[in-house]
């Protein structure tokens, strides 16, 4: 029997958290409504004599594999064959692995979808629910085939954004190993002949050599408390709900990235959501999967949000514009989607749309940080030159007087 680990509110707007084992997610939901709890998130952990194992596998790994069981299936092999095939060319031993048993449970009488259930952490819950409608329709190959697409452009945009990140994290870095560097073993050169020209040092000077000698002197606590406060920090923001909230509520909030990781956003939703629907998924099942796959708390608040008031029957693009996290474009978008019956068709052009945003704003990024952090870096390190200087002005004023 699953176990579920859910996130609700109250009628007083409480946040109520828990765990509970139980059939199914309908049982969970009824539950929850007879407490007159609103669910706000869901964390389904399958029944652990079921789960074979826990192994995850490399994005590029399952855009191979889709597409060449998508390709051996519509040639006509049976899918048994195609997975043993498949399963000894891989290169990887942990999805070898997870390939074989796979196909020992379909041989031995189990559907696809519920043998790729039993590996969680290689295969998601939105691959296993498209599998599971390409089976209902028959169409087991075209699924494997949007799942192969979906995956590459998910891994595109992803590459994107870390390219756009890694630049100004690694000069980041750089710039502040050269300032410790000149701070504990450059600057210390200096104070000797401060103090053997006498007299009072200017401000900035000795501002200077005092965090200097506090760096040295304490180097290895000032580092083992930044260590501590960085892990501590990044533990409750990945191990934590009210954490992960506050984390995507400032990356949304940024001033110049802030903008960039809603287009992300907003591009996720779009292709997730057209994907699933195009392949057959129920509307409700496909919004929950959209906003556990979303990968922002903020957006999966919004998605669950609209997933209650759909169940009300309420449309999809009236709870989206109440939540304001989507521009207006989006929801006029989708509504217009719903009212002609091409909601897939509009979905896939506000993913088209807004990867084509990222793209450019990722160039933009590119061409304004570059030039930003060699100003950064001329002003803290000529800032700690002026303040060595500072000094042998003050004696040359001196003599010359």
């Amino acid at each position: 029997m699953p176990t579920f680990e859910y996130v609700a509110k109250d009628m007083q707007g409480r946040t109520m958290k828990g765990t509970l084992e139980l059939s199914s997610r309908a049982v969970l939901m009824q539950t929850l409504r007879e407490r007159a709890l609103v669910l706000i998130s869901l964390n389904e952990q399958a029944d652990q004599k079921l789960v074979r194992s826990r192994k995850t596998v490399k994005l590029e790994e399952m855009v191979v594999f889709s597409r060449q069981l998508a390709t051996m299936i519509e040639s006509g092999i049976p899918l048994v064959q195609s997975l043993e095939v498949l399963g000894s060319q891989v290169q990887s031993k942990d999805f070898c692995q997870i390939i074989q048993q796979v196909r020992d449970d379909v041989e031995t009488g189990s559907s696809l979808s519920e043998a790729l259930l039993r590996h969680p952490k290689a295969f998601s819950e939105l691959y296993v629910s498209m599998v599971q409608a390409g089976e209902s329709s028959g169409q087991l190959d075209e699924i494997f085939d949007r799942l192969a697409t979906y995956l590459e452009k998910t891994n595109a945009l992803r590459r994107k954004v870390q390219a756009s990140l890694i630049y100004p994290a690694l000069v980041t870095i750089v710039a502040a190993l050269i300032t410790t560097g000149l701070l504990v073993f450059v600057i210390p050169q200096f104070k000797d002949i401060f103090e053997s020209l006498g007299g009072e040092l200017p401000a900035p000077t000795q501002f200077l050599l005092n965090v200097s000698n506090l760096l040295r002197q304490r180097f290895l606590l000032m580092a083992g408390l930044g260590t501590a406060c960085f892990f501590g920090l990044n533990a409750y923001r990945t191990k934590t709900y009210t954490g992960r909230k506050q984390w995507d509520q400032l990356l949304l909030g940024l001033p110049v990235f802030g903008e960039l990781f809603q287009k992300v956003a907003v591009a996720r939703f779009a292709r997730t959501l057209a994907t699933l629907v195009r392949s057959g998924v129920a509307i409700l099942a496909s919004l929950e999967i959209v906003g556990k796959t979303s990968g922002n708390v903020v957006i999966e608040e919004a998605v669950t949000r609209v997933r209650s008031s759909i169940r009300e029957g309420e449309k999809i693009a009236e709870p989206l514009a109440a939540s304001k996290v989507f521009p207006p474009m989006v929801v006029r978008m989708i509504g217009v989607g719903e009212e002609t019956g091409e909601l897939e068709k509009m979905l896939t052009k506000i993913a088209d749309f807004y990867e084509e945003e990222v793209d450019a704003a990722v160039s933009g990024l590119t061409s304004l940080i570059e030039p930003l952090v060699i100003a950064v870096l001329g002003v803290i390190i000529g800032g700690i030159v002026i303040c060595l200087f500072l000094p042998i002005f003050k004696l040359t004023q001196v003599i010359a007087k």
